[in-house]
């Protein structure tokens, strides 16, 4: 049975991971990346989307522990490297100015676009790499470990649903509402980035 712990663990790591998976700046590059789709086509994409990041996250929250052992990397030079990259993200969405490896225009609209670029990099870029391997790597018991996991799949389940339903969205917001929401959700991100850096910093010289 969850214990409160457990239930502020899921919360917290839902919460962090939602706003760091970027979904308003997600669900512009999706409607971008398949204007010219067919709705059903639409929907597979995102579904197809979604299961993508839940392998590839879970792959980096598990093994996390793993590559810093293989590449001789310590937590806290990982947690300052990826909270700047996460603070560039962030820059990126409050500029309006973050993109996707591939322009919409050049990729062939028979191919399958849901795992590159929309699952990586659109969804799982860099700065999201840097935090799945740190959050993973810094837990040490189970129950924290099954409450984040938890919380990560509702996280990335909540974006995939977001993706499912994205034209809904656009006409109830429309683009500028798109583009308000994607700067909130840079102020948030610079936030964390900011409190992992910190993080790594006060541990490396103290």
């Amino acid at each position: 049975m969850p214990t409160p712990t457990m239930l502020t663990t899921f919360t917290e790591t839902y919460i962090n991971f939602f706003f760091i998976l970027t979904p308003f700046f997600v669900i512009s590059m999706f409607l971008a990346l398949t204007v010219d789709m067919p709705k059903e086509k639409q929907r597979i994409t995102a579904v197809r989307t979604t299961f993508a990041v839940i392998v590839a996250a879970f792959t980096l929250f598990y093994f996390g522990n793993t590559l810093f052992a293989i590449f001789g990397i310590t937590l806290d030079a990982f947690r300052i490297g990826s909270g700047a990259l996460l603070f560039l993200s962030a820059v990126h969405l409050i500029q309006g100015t973050k993109k996707p490896i591939k322009n919409p225009d050049d990729i062939d609209e028979d191919s399958d676009i849901s795992v590159v670029p929309l699952a990586i990099p659109v969804v799982i870029g860099p700065a999201t790499i840097g935090t799945l391997l740190i959050t993973g790597a810094q837990i040490t018991d189970t129950s924290t470990r099954i409450a984040s996991s938890f919380g990560l799949l509702a996280a990335i389940l909540s974006v995939g649903f977001l993706l499912f339903i994205a034209p809904q969205i656009q006409r109830l917001i429309g683009t500028i509402g798109l583009s308000i929401m994607s700067k909130i959700s840079g102020l948030i991100l610079s936030a964390l980035s900011a409190q992992i850096m910190f993080t790594g910093i006060k541990n490396f010289l103290f």
